[in-house]
């Protein structure tokens, strides 16, 4: 057997029920699919038992640990020469695994990923986070497209990794957040060969609101501070972006409110710029992603959407970075992580 779908879930019975809808529709059927259940108290065992016969289909339970050991439980129990790694908040194109399939034939890989995109039928706030996460203008296209500040690492959504290497370093590590990017960072590491499939790409939900985006993000802010104290040639320029953006809309906030406070007891005119002067850059910004998502994505609302989703992704992202920095590379604290148990409510 060539491929083996692995899926950790929790709590998530509908979602699977869509991505093995999603699996049925393949037009390449040399797979199996490893569902395991970690720990949850809404199952999806009812959903997989409705395609027992129509996919190769192996479900398990195991006690709640978190996605990566989930992850590397089915890993061991899957008999593909591939395993591919998905949330089970995707879904496929009919032609994924094709395009998989024909990157694979046209030139060997170690490890792969593709990039994800949004579904008609998702609402318009999961479209503008989605454009959020995948712009150009707010992650430098670090998460699968073809525009890129820096080299590709493969995220758990939509991953594949031959099964001897997998096995050989060990699968994902115990990282609660970010053990998607360490395990690529151990791929780089161990000389394997990782490129992206531009064609292999998902629809992703990713986060239903905007408190639970946020909650995403400053977790995803706090990982890369514990991924640089294990890796510290891992941090990037374009890792630092985000913590720069929120330094910079905060100071130039506080700046318009001094601006303010002095118009009030000085002359009025006087320090008028300083108080609407510091938002012409931040309007500015809200007018780009506007316009880019608008475009992208033929909404206006979910244009204006996508503008508290991109200030929620890299304020999010920059505020756990700046307090992962204050607690590990100032204060000297072990690793840590927040929203643990309310990070899916």
């Amino acid at each position: 057997m060539k491929y083996s779908f692995i899926v950790p879930v929790y709590n998530r019975p509908d979602e699977v029920d869509e991505l093995l809808a999603s699996l049925l529709t393949q037009t390449v059927t040399d797979f199996e699919v490893v569902i395991v259940e970690d720990g949850s108290s809404k199952p999806c065992k009812e959903v997989c038992d409705k395609y027992a016969g129509k996919l190769d289909l192996h479900y398990h339970t195991k006690p709640n640990s978190g996605p990566g050991q989930s992850r590397n439980y089915g890993a061991e129990r899957a008999r593909g020469e591939y395993l591919i790694v998905l949330d089970s908040d995707v879904v496929l194109p009919a032609g994924y695994l094709k395009a998989v399939d024909d990157e694979l034939r046209r030139e060997p890989a170690d490890a792969f990923g593709g990039p994800d995109r949004a579904h008609d039928s998702f609402t318009d706030t999961q479209k503008a986070i989605s454009y959020s996460m995948t712009s150009f203008f707010t992650t430098g296209g670090i998460r699968g497209g073809k525009k890129k500040l820096d080299k590709f690492y493969p995220r758990s959504y939509n991953m594949g990794v031959r099964r001897d290497v997998y096995l050989r370093l060990g699968g994902f590590s115990k990282m609660r957040f970010g053990e998607d990017i360490d395990f690529s960072i151990r791929i780089f590491k161990a000389g394997c060969r990782c490129r992206l499939f531009p064609e292999a790409w998902v629809w992703h939900k990713r986060r239903t609101d905007f408190r639970k985006f946020f909650r995403q993000v400053f977790n995803s802010g706090i990982a890369r501070i514990n991924l640089y104290k294990k890796y510290p040639e891992s941090l990037k320029l374009v890792h630092l972006l985000p913590m720069v953006f929120t330094v910079g809309v905060t100071a130039l906030v506080l700046t318009s409110a001094v601006g303010r406070a002095l118009m009030h007891y000085d002359d009025l005119h006087r320090w008028y710029w300083l108080c609407a002067g510091p938002w012409l850059p931040i309007l500015l910004y809200c007018l780009l992603i506007f316009a880019g998502s608008a475009a992208a994505n033929r909404s206006l609302k979910v244009g204006l959407l996508s503008v508290p989703a991109a200030f929620i992704q890299l304020y999010g992202y920059g505020c756990g970075f700046l307090t992962a920095w204050w607690r590990r590379c100032v204060m000297g604290r072990d690793e840590f992580h927040a929203f643990d148990k309310t990070f899916y409510n």
